[in-house]
């Protein structure tokens, strides 16, 4: 197999070539490692390549779903046995899990073939990838954009073509935004679909999740069925699907789909972005389904103040252990200035502070129930504004504090966090392109637990509106 027909396959595909015997799991990953060769210099991707190849090659299942599929892991959250997890942070610099994470285990059993280490900004708050250890990471698309954050790294190197799909996680849109970014698909599923721990129990109080960033609809349901589940000692258990995702077909019964495209906030939204909302509003009224505008009520900045609140104690909360792991101090030399401000706005937070955040958060789940008891799916822009400007999100060199880099990072991404507080599965879909080419994402979200939903009308749209797989090669 050369590159231009690797190209050519999802991760589905390149599994069913491995299990014909048509390629073999080597030739996946030099066509694989040929591409980041190419894009590395470019994109700043990648901060690690492992050197164990064949090892890793020889210890994936044969049969299993994606057996020999080329495959990167998100430097934040997830944990690989001996392998390093330094999260964009000169303070974690060197840290080695000590174990696999459930999910880490779930994406070996799936038969991925792990081949590095993504790029993320420091500590995950950020909805670009830049970091002072690590340097900026690219857009495939345009290499002055950012591919947003912080799954950033991860989703440069799906858009490159580099993997069909790579591992991302959310705690504010941190799979969307750089689905939106790049032009793929980025599904947040709901709160406990996929395993977080066992270090965590409920990563960032329950706004972090775990998946995965795929280009194709087909890919993200079969990948979704191959890690969820709670894992052993969780503290809640959802619902299992009635049956698997990538048996669905696409949805045959009219959705009742509210849409709006103005920012709780009040941020100004992208005319382009705008407009492809309503262009696919209609798309979806064509398809039979029951449109109508409406958003449910948000006070934009009370919730504000809670997720900088609940971010800030989070943060510190992991600062404090990072500097315990490494006898390292808490300072400019180890931490970029918005997050070492982050980080001293959390210390000094008071354990009331902190059940204040879960009463404004009760009161946003309360409203939003409401709101979907009329509704299955709401239509939004995934993000505000056009891929952004490398440096417009620097989290180093400014005078952020902990509520302005709240702001800041927000101000172009203000459709995504709500739903890490609400817990409802989201998606973004590559269903815009701007005059200039740059892809954009909308946003669907459905009710707790009804991903299959999503995933029925999003194979349902891919049909009618396909997108460009792969942004154009070097």
């Amino acid at each position: 197999m050369d590159v231009a027909e690797y190209l050519e396959y999802d991760g589905l595909g390149l599994a069913q070539l491995v299990r014909e015997g048509a390629v073999s799991a080597g030739e996946l990953a030099r066509c694989s490692l040929t591409l980041a060769q190419q894009w590395q210099p470019t994109l700043n991707a990648i901060v690690e390549q492992f050197d164990d190849l064949e090892q890793i090659i020889d210890s994936a299942p044969a049969s299993a779903v994606f057996s020999g599929v080329p495959f990167y892991i998100k430097d934040l959250v997830l944990q690989a046995e001996g392998r390093r997890s330094e999260m964009g942070s000169r303070l974690a610099a060197g840290l080695v899990a000590p174990a696999d994470s459930d999910l880490m285990r779930r994406f070996r059993r799936a038969g991925l073939v792990t081949l590095g280490r993504t790029a993320v900004p420091e500590l995950g708050y950020n909805c670009a990838t830049e970091t002072v250890a690590q340097g900026a990471t690219a857009n495939p698309w345009d290499p002055e954009r950012s591919p947003g954050g912080s799954s950033g790294g991860s989703a440069a190197v799906v858009a490159a073509g580099i993997v069909p799909f790579a591992h991302a996680n959310d705690g504010g849109g941190s799979i969307r935004i750089p689905a939106s970014c790049c032009g793929l698909v980025g599904l947040k599923p709901s709160r406990g679909r996929v395993p977080i721990g066992p270090a965590a129990a409920d990563g960032l109080g329950g706004f972090g999740i775990e998946f995965a960033l795929t280009r194709t609809v087909r890919d993200c349901a079969a990948l979704l069925d191959a890690v969820q589940g709670p894992g052993t000692g969780d503290p809640y258990v959802i619902a299992a699907p009635a049956a698997p995702y990538a048996s669905l077909a696409p949805v045959s019964q009219p959705l009742r789909i509210a849409c709006g495209s103005e920012a709780w906030s009040g941020v100004p939204v992208d005319p382009e972005i705008k407009a492809a909302v309503a262009a696919v509003a209609k798309l979806c009224e064509d398809m039979g389904h029951h449109v109508q505008s409406a958003m449910p009520p948000l006070d934009g900045d009370a919730f504000a103040q809670a997720n900088t609140d609940l971010w800030s104690a989070h943060i510190a909360h992991w600062v404090v252990d990072l500097c315990a792991a490494t006898g390292r101090k808490a300072g400019s030399e180890t931490l970029e200035q918005a997050m070492l401000a982050v980080y001293e706005h959390g210390m000094g937070l008071s354990a009331v502070d902190l059940l204040h955040t879960e009463d404004c958060f009760n009161q946003v789940n309360r409203d939003f129930g409401r709101f979907f008891v009329d509704y299955d799916v709401l239509l939004i822009p995934t993000v505000a504004q056009l891929p952004w400007r490398l440096g417009e999100h620097a989290s180093s060199g400014g005078d952020f504090s902990a509520r302005s880099w709240t702001d800041h990072v927000f101000r172009d991404t203000p459709f995504t966090a709500v739903f890490n507080c609400t817990g409802q599965p989201a998606i973004s879909l590559p269903l815009g392109r701007s005059a200039s080419g740059l892809p954009f994402g909308l946003q669907f979200v459905a009710r707790m637990g009804r991903e299959d939903v999503l995933l029925a009308l999003a194979a349902s749209l891919e049909q009618q509106q396909p997108w460009p797989l792969v942004a154009p090669q070097p």
